[in-house]
């Protein structure tokens, strides 16, 4: 059976990397996005993504909330995962399905929600 892919989309490389190691370690198959059209890129190209694990705040350019609208609208299955040290989205902006998380997260929590999420 093949893992399920998470899209981690994270514009600092020392969190990027930290964040695909932990993906890694729970079981699943990462790809990775500097930013939000990396994202897209790869949602187009890579149909078996499962979850999109992403910051909200990823300047220049289109943050989390937008991405996470576009996944969403266009790829409805895909899970979104928000993470933030600094914005707390309104729950309208949350869809049904996904989390949120602050920033620093406990690596159990975010796994345990991932393996849910995949379930």
């Amino acid at each position: 059976m093949r893992k399920p892919v998470v899209l981690v989309v994270e514009d600092d490389t020392l969190l990027r990397l930290d964040t695909i190691d932990m993906v890694e370690e729970a079981g699943f198959s990462p790809l990775e996005a500097v930013n939000a059209q990396q994202a897209i890129r790869h949602l187009e190209s890579h149909p078996d993504i499962r979850i999109v694990l992403t910051d909200i705040d990823m300047p220049p350019g289109m943050d989390g909330m937008a991405l996470a609208k576009i996944v969403h609208r266009r790829w409805p299955p895909v899970a979104v995962v928000l993470v933030s040290g600094k914005v707390v989205p309104t729950e309208a902006l949350v869809r049904e399905g996904g989390m949120f998380f602050s920033k620093p997260f406990r690596r159990a929590d975010m796994i345990a929600t991932l393996q849910r999420l995949a379930a």
